[in-house]
């Protein structure tokens, strides 16, 4: 196993990471950014109010793109356990 091999797999690992967890952090980002416009809108200074909505949007993020993540997962580990015996041998 060479050294550009390990760095090749760190490299998809880190974008891989990335992709899939995208979604949920925009979501939550952009109900933060909305929730913080309103609260600046309307004078209220309530910290714990960005909880909910974020928790909510995070896991409707969650649900909407679950299969997509999976399959894409599922994707990642079939060209990870296929290109294995390329490395040992």
């Amino acid at each position: 196993m060479s050294p550009e091999y390990v760095v090749g797999f760190a490299k998809q690992a880190l974008e891989t990471t990335l992709l899939i967890s995208a979604p949920m952090l925009g979501f939550g980002l952009a109900i933060g950014l909305v929730v913080s416009v309103f609260q600046a809108v309307t004078s209220i200074q309530e910290m714990t109010l960005t909880f909910i909505p974020k928790i909510l949007a995070v896991f409707l993020a969650l649900i909407i793109f679950f299969p997509w993540m999976l399959r894409y997962l599922v994707d990642f580990t079939v060209r990870l356990m296929v290109s294995i015996p390329s490395v040992i041998g």
